[in-house]
């Protein structure tokens, strides 16, 4: 029997690809289901609450329906106010390794504050997760930008974070390919005989994306990732965003799958739907909670466009600045055909309710997709 030093002669590589590799035109995923209330910073008694429980259901239906991925964010302390929203949250290769060997076909992203973790620890942990799951496992890469979080740590964000992130992908990258241990000496990470084994199913290295709206972001995730995740105001302008990243790729000879973010309110009728969403967005929207959190997007965080803070309140509570999907399943349709026909190739959703909400959403939304043409799985 091959000895566990001899990687190369032995390591199983993933003859299938990736979920997000699959051949629906527009994909979709579950965004946030880790962190007590989801995206929505809201009182209402239905908020998620984010229990492992709520979490394996809620992934599980994901799963079962055909959705392509579920997505983490990492968190270490909240916003503050009545709920203090995100401070219950799990930590999320451990989230996603458990996650794993509870499902058959669903990609399981990690989220990282790249300086927060070093990269020989995660080179480690990520390859567990794709041996767990068969190689379904992502990676997210955040650079941090909520100071408050990086002091638990007694760390403070870096001037140029993306150079850091460059230096801790590259690192995991080597510690997949190389047969014998390797010196790094960065201007972040000064390495001694660093080794990884085993390496990751996926070659070289699990899917990676980045979220992100200002140009280093965007720059980064053309030099380095599979996918970016970003934002838009209004579905119209969405393919200015797509025209820009797609040319940061190309410079880069390189191709970026494209995705975006939305919050869904889907119901019978176009009015139950509206006043569900003003009732947990407005009118119990966790509001000093919803002020702490957009400061600091603001203030620290190059993700949204500017005039959105000042327009879009309701979109802050309701899921994190991201896009409202609210309606009939009919209207949540011929919204997710305007953005896949501006360029996107898919989006991550988060509900107030996940278990309560979804199935509702895969029986009544998915057929009408596939339909559409834009889902044929």
């Amino acid at each position: 029997m091959p000895h566990p030093s001899m990687p190369h002669l032995s390591m199983p590589h993933s003859s299938v690809p990736h979920p997000l590799s699959g051949p629906n035109r527009f994909k979709l995923g579950i965004f946030s289901t880790n962190a007590d209330g989801g995206l929505a910073i809201t009182t209402v008694p239905e908020r998620w609450g984010a229990s492992w429980a709520d979490n394996l259901a809620a992934v599980r239906i994901a799963d079962e329906a055909g959705l392509e991925f579920a997505l983490p964010i990492a968190r270490w302390r909240g916003f503050g106010g009545e709920t203090r929203v995100r401070e219950w949250s799990f930590e999320t290769f451990t989230w996603a390794a458990a996650l794993a060997a509870a499902t058959r076909h669903i990609g399981l992203f990690a989220t990282v504050h790249v300086p927060l973790v070093h990269p020989v620890y995660a080179a480690k942990a990520l390859a567990t997760v794709d041996h767990v799951s068969g190689g379904r496992a992502g990676l997210n890469l955040v650079c941090g930008w909520n100071p408050d979080e990086f002091a638990m740590f007694g760390a403070s964000i870096d001037e140029d974070p993306y150079a850091r992130a460059g230096e801790w992908i590259e690192i995991v990258e080597r510690a997949y390919a190389s047969d014998e241990p390797f010196d790094y000496p960065g201007r972040y990470y000064d390495l001694k005989g660093v080794v990884s084994r085993p390496a990751s199913v996926q070659v070289p290295r699990p899917v990676t994306m980045n979220a992100a709206f200002g140009p280093p972001g965007r720059a980064f995730a053309a030099r380095h990732c599979d996918y970016l995740f970003s934002t838009f105001s209004d579905i119209a302008d969405g393919a200015r965003h797509v025209a820009d990243i797609g040319g940061r790729a190309a410079a880069e000879g390189r191709e970026v799958g494209l995705y975006t973010v939305c919050h869904v309110v889907c119901r019978e009728t176009q009015e139950e739907a509206e006043a569900f969403y003003t009732r947990y967005a407005v009118d119990e929207a966790d509001h000093a909670a919803v002020d702490e959190h957009m400061a600091k997007k603001k203030a620290f965080a190059n993700s949204h466009d500017p005039h959105a803070f000042a327009l879009y309140r309701q979109r802050f509570a309701g899921g994190a600045g991201s896009y409202p999907l609210v309606g009939t399943p009919e209207r949540i349709v011929e919204d997710l055909i305007r953005i896949c026909d501006q360029g996107w190739q898919g989006a991550a959703l988060s509900f107030v309710n996940y278990t309560d909400e979804l199935p509702f959403f895969c029986a009544r939304v998915l057929p009408l997709l596939r339909e559409a043409g834009l889902r044929t799985t």
